[in-house]
């Protein structure tokens, strides 16, 4: 399967698609788009196909989407293979990468050091650079779109969910939209923008992942707002004693509030940290994996261990109260789901029947992972919290513990800033592990 320059020959024709891809398992689904895992008839290669249901108007979003994916080929990004056009549907086929998430691969090393960091944001920075050399603005760049290929231990990154990117003619945007916590200053301020505000976000994600927490951490998102704007942010300890003063210069020059000083990716690469001169080799994955298990883990465990401890305690309260008022009361036999877990939608469905569903705009189930501030002698931080406007669409399905009630909730999606509400349409791509473990592999927003 190659790409297509030529728009006759590259844009195919499909009255059935089953006839060139066997359907093997639903992956995931967004509000307007399914995703599955697909096995191409002719030559038996594995693929993760979005499935995008065709709209009475024109779809820009998704037409700007396909622009941006035609344009891109690089080996460290998540690229499309191939577009087809049904008599219902849009098909896009995805290269499909089953590595994992970047927290994941930390979480499980149980060894980690700054030039495993460093590593990491090299290989991001070439991606990054790549897409600005081809004039193309990631704008939602974050831990959770940076994915590994493969399981393999020396597996390469790759960059991931094209949903809000540009094609840039002038270098100058304006619609104010990404992930809160990861947004550059200007954006918050809605200011005219350029593609330096991808490299202010490697600097937030480099600065995590030598700390597990993020740089900007407030009670409410005015706060939290206000400090990006300032590039208000410290290197606390005990937290960065052991790291090295390369990597905070930088982090310094990659999250510099003028954009016009900020590292570009070409400058980045050859910094000393990136280019393995002075990230240390001392590991520091026991203060990195704790905060990054309380700030970012997707305990998908732990939100059905919540919900079956809420659901019991209903359940006890309602039998005393039924024990004082009516005995004959019965309580009702509830059945507690892992809802984050895409192992229930392993159904064959034809595609050309899809609509939306239920499930949030990530092609996931709603989960709630909450933003603890991290724990030492050191003043406490308050919760990290996000746009209101993103949490509208993103209600946790678990029932509500005790520890949840009077928190702020952190939900990592990307949100139009500019005050109104848009609920993406997502792709989700996953991958198999080596135990035939369904791996979540990327999410790609339509916005």
């Amino acid at each position: 399967m190659g790409r297509q320059e030529a728009d006759n020959v590259w844009k195919k024709n499909t009255e059935n698609i089953y006839e060139l891809f066997e359907f093997m398992e639903e992956l995931g689904s967004g509000a307007f788009s399914e995703v599955y895992m697909v096995k191409e008839r002719k030559t038996g290669k594995m693929f993760a196909m979005k499935c995008v249901k065709k709209k009475q108007k024109k779809d820009l979003n998704l037409e700007n989407e396909i622009t941006v994916l035609r344009r891109i080929k690089h080996e460290n990004v998540v690229g499309m293979e191939d577009f087809y056009e049904g008599r219902t549907h849009y098909y896009l086929v995805m290269q499909l990468v089953s590595g994992g998430e970047l927290f994941d691969r930390i979480l499980d090393r149980g060894v980690y050091s700054e030039k495993d960091a460093s590593c990491v944001i090299q290989q991001v920075l070439q991606a990054v650079n790549y897409l600005h050399q081809n004039s193309i603005v990631h704008r939602d760049l974050k831990p959770e779109n940076i994915l590994y290929y493969s399981q393999d231990e020396n597996s390469k990154i790759m960059i991931s969910d094209f949903g809000l990117s540009k094609m840039v003619d002038n270098d100058i945007m304006s619609t104010a939209c990404g992930t809160p916590g990861y947004v550059a200053p200007e954006v918050l301020a809605q200011k005219p923008y350029s593609k330096a505000v991808d490299c202010w976000s490697i600097g937030v994600i480099t600065y995590i992942l030598l700390c597990g927490y993020p740089p900007f951490y407030e009670e409410s998102e005015t706060r939290l707002f206000s400090k990006i704007m300032k590039a208000q942010y410290e290197f606390d300890s005990p937290f960065w004693d052991e790291i090295s003063e390369s990597a905070k210069d930088f982090i310094r020059n990659m999250m510099q509030k003028n954009p016009s000083m900020r590292y570009t990716p070409e400058l980045a690469l050859r910094h000393p940290w990136i280019i393995g001169k002075t990230a240390r080799s001392q590991d520091i994955f026991y203060s990195v994996s704790v905060q990054i298990q309380k700030n970012f883990a997707k305990t998908k465990w732990k939100q059905a261990v919540n919900a079956a401890l809420a659901i019991n305690h209903m359940k006890k309260m309602q039998l005393a109260h039924s024990a004082l008022v009516l005995m004959q009361t019965s309580i009702p036999d509830i059945k507690v789901t892992d809802v984050s877990s895409p192992e229930k939608s392993r159904k064959r469905l034809d595609p050309d029947k899809l609509g939306p569903t239920a499930s949030d705009s990530n092609g996931k189930a709603n989960g709630a992972n909450h933003m603890a501030p991290p724990s030492s002698h050191v003043e406490p931080k308050s919760h990290y919290n996000l746009l209101k406007a993103t949490q509208s669409h993103c209600v946790p399905q678990h029932a509500p513990t005790i520890a949840e009630q009077g928190k702020h909730v952190y939900h990592s999606e990307p949100a139009n800033l500019n005050g109104c509400v848009q609920t993406p349409s997502d792709m989700v791509m996953y991958g198999k592990n080596r135990n035939g473990k369904t791996l979540q592999t990327a999410v790609c927003s339509v916005m």
